[in-house]
């Protein structure tokens, strides 16, 4: 049955069952890891101990964004709309594979917060969604533009011998700009400072707790 001829009971329980799988590490897309066949040589000590925290965040910015998207989706009054926004969800859904793949070449681990990030996300971005869709593309444009500046960070940051880790990133933030570009195109509204002041606060406390829990 189309998800729009589903009733909300329904759908919701739809989006419970996909936020356990995400927060369990099954729900991740298959797809062509951009990493590739890129030497892994990143040594060993404190390097790789910090590639493998900063795809810690990285895992949980994926997370979060699957469930900001998946949350708008859910109340968008737009079939166009809300098709696009599972469409992206579901691209988000493959960047969380490639961290997951990375974390674990790392012997790294996922944060322990993934529960709450999901569930936080989910929330803030249904309530984005009930003001309206071209509020709810301007706080997609919104994030993701916030995203691109978070990854061009984590860019400077990664040691220069983790190759793989930064062809990740450089694909992940290439997917982003797209998607707040689409975002802009479809008539997405700006969003006031006060909103975009209070959406880096938020950002700023997950990435930094996810980098050590």
């Amino acid at each position: 049955m189309p998800d729009n001829e589903r009733s909300i009971g329904d759908q919701f329980l739809a989006e419970l069952g996909h936020a356990l799988r995400t927060c369990a590490g099954e729900s991740s897309q298959a797809a062509d890891n951009p990493a590739g066949d890129a030497e892994d040589a990143i040594r060993a000590g404190q390097e790789r101990e910090l590639s493998a925290s900063l795809m810690r965040v990285n895992h949980a910015g994926e997370v979060s964004a699957q469930a900001l998207y998946r949350g708008q989706a859910l109340v968008a009054k737009d079939r166009g709309l809300r098709r696009s926004l599972l469409e992206a969800a579901e691209e988000e859904g493959r960047h969380l594979k490639w961290c997951e793949d990375r974390i674990s070449e790392l012997n790294g681990r996922r944060s322990f917060l993934t529960p709450l990030w999901y569930a936080g996300s989910f929330g803030i971005g249904a309530l984005a969604g009930l003001l309206g869709d071209r509020a709810s593309l301007g706080f997609l444009a919104e994030t993701e533009a916030q995203v691109e500046s978070h990854l061009d960070r984590h860019l400077d940051e990664l040691p220069r011998s983790d190759l793989r880790s930064r062809k990740i990133l450089e694909r992940m933030r290439e997917d982003e700009i797209r998607h707040g570009r689409n975002a802009e195109a479809a008539g997405g509204e700006p969003l006031p400072q006060s909103a975009r002041s209070a959406m880096r606060l938020v950002s700023k406390v997950m990435t930094t707790t996810a980098r050590y829990l």
